[in-house]
C-alpha cells in the first residue's frame, strides 16, 4: 500500500500539473484570438466609412472598394473558419494599401477631414492588431510546444489538443511598413 502512493503520488501530480499546463495553455490562446477578433472587427467597422468617404473621389478604384465591401461581408460571416479569415485579412490588408496608395492622386482627397481621421483611426487600428498579433503568435508558440513536447504531447494526444496555426503576415506587411508610410502628404 505504501509503495503504491510513495509511486502513485508523483504520476498523479505530474499527471495533474500537465493537464493544468495543457489547460493553461489553451486557454491563453482563445483568449489571444478573441483579442486579435475584436481588432480586426475594430479595422472591418472602419471599411463602411473609408468606402463612403473615397468613394465619391475615386471613380477609377471602384472595383477595390467593391472587393473590399465584399471581403468585409466575407470576414464577419460566422460561416467562415478561421483559416480563411486569416487570409481574408491579409487580402483586407492588400486591398487598404491599395487604396491608401491611390490617395495620392486625389489631392482634394487627403486634404478631407474625414479622410484624415479615417487614417489616423486606421493606422491606431493597425498597430493594435500588429500587437495583438504578436501577442497571439506567442500564445500559439506556446501553446504549441506544450502539445508538441514530452510528456505533454501523451497528455494532448488523450485531450484531442493540436496545434495551431500562427497569425501570418503578409510579405509586403513584414518588410517594415508602418501605415504613416502610406499617408505620405
Amino acid at each position: 500500500m505504501t509503495t503504491i502512493i510513495i509511486f502513485g503520488a508523483p504520476i498523479l501530480l505530474l499527471t495533474i500539473y500537465y493537464y493544468n499546463h495543457l489547460i493553461r495553455r489553451k486557454n491563453e490562446v482563445d483568449n489571444a484570438s478573441g483579442s486579435i477578433n475584436v481588432m480586426l472587427k475594430n479595422r472591418y467597422d472602419l471599411i463602411p466609412n473609408l468606402v463612403d468617404t473615397v468613394k465619391n473621389y475615386m471613380t477609377y478604384e471602384s472595383q477595390i472598394l467593391d472587393k473590399l465591401t465584399m471581403m468585409r461581408t466575407q470576414a464577419l460571416s460566422s460561416d467562415t473558419s478561421d483559416v480563411e479569415k486569416m487570409k481574408l485579412n491579409n487580402d483586407i490588408g492588400g486591398a487598404l494599401k491599395q487604396i491608401m496608395v491611390s490617395v495620392e492622386n486625389y489631392p482634394e482627397l487627403k486634404t478631407s477631414n474625414n479622410f484624415l481621421q479615417l487614417q489616423e483611426s486606421w493606422a491606431d487600428i493597425e498597430d493594435r492588431i500588429s500587437a495583438s498579433r504578436r501577442f497571439f503568435n506567442n500564445a500559439v508558440t506556446d501553446y504549441n510546444n506544450a502539445v508538441a513536447s514530452f510528456p505533454g504531447n501523451i497528455f494532448a494526444g488523450m485531450m484531442g489538443y493540436k496545434t495551431k496555426s500562427t497569425f501570418e503576415t503578409l510579405t509586403e506587411e513584414s518588410q517594415n511598413l508602418k501605415a504613416k508610410d502610406l499617408f505620405v502628404g
